[in-house]
């Protein structure tokens, strides 16, 4: 079972996503918050795979609550929950670790598979603001220059990887363009952050966007 935390502000939504999750067979609601805080204390009480997690909530927001989280509690993914015109929230908020993003208007559909999907290794942009993140990381590499040394530690196979995780692949589809096993797309993310000393996946992802990979 995926054990899942929803973390908004608004009654009606946390109640709305309980019922579409609560309906798959692999999928758990272990509790809700009203805020950050809230959240952060979910995960104290629970063993949590993932949050979904408004941004802009009182007495804590969700960029601060998923810097605290990711810090302590490092395998509780979060998906930021956000609305079109919340760039900069988001941008921070993959920073500090988050696995990705849905607005808060996608199909029930599109959540249950954004869930599996960052679960099962993967990282969750949708398309309708996806350039406008691609487009920020790119502005930040132009300001500091010249592509990140360590790229040169990397083996022919890693570097594939890396681009195709940037254009956003998951293990399997990342199998199956290379012929190899999910397993060894495993072992390969995992030297991959060893040698460029990155966290997760989603730092890997805008690795491979501010060094132009994408």
């Amino acid at each position: 079972m995926i054990r899942i935390g929803i973390v908004d502000d608004q009654e009606i939504l946390r109640q709305g996503m309980k019922m579409i999750l609560s309906a798959q067979p692999d999928m758990e609601v272990v509790g809700e918050g009203a805020n950050g805080q809230e959240g952060y204390r979910l995960c104290e009480a629970h063993t949590v795979d993932l949050l979904l997690m408004d941004i802009k909530m009182p007495v804590m927001d969700g960029v601060e609550a998923t810097r605290r989280i990711k810090r302590d509690f490092p395998n509780a993914n979060v998906i930021i929950l956000t609305t079109f015109d919340e760039d900069e929230y988001i941008f921070q908020a993959l920073r500090f670790g988050a696995s990705g993003y849905l607005l808060k208007d996608a199909r029930p559909a599109k959540i249950v598979e954004a869930i599996r999907d960052v679960h099962s290794g993967g990282a969750m942009m949708q398309p309708q603001i996806a350039a406008r993140v691609v487009e920020k990381f790119r502005s930040m590499d132009r300001k500091t220059g010249e592509a990140d040394p360590r790229i040169q530690t990397l083996t022919p196979r890693e570097l594939e990887i890396v681009q195709l995780i940037g254009n956003g692949k998951n293990n399997r589809e990342i199998a199956d363009e290379l012929f190899i096993t999910d397993g060894t797309v495993k072992n390969h993310i995992s030297s991959i952050l060893v040698k460029l000393e990155l966290r997760d996946r989603t730092q890997l992802a805008i690795f491979a966007v501010k060094n132009k990979f994408v």
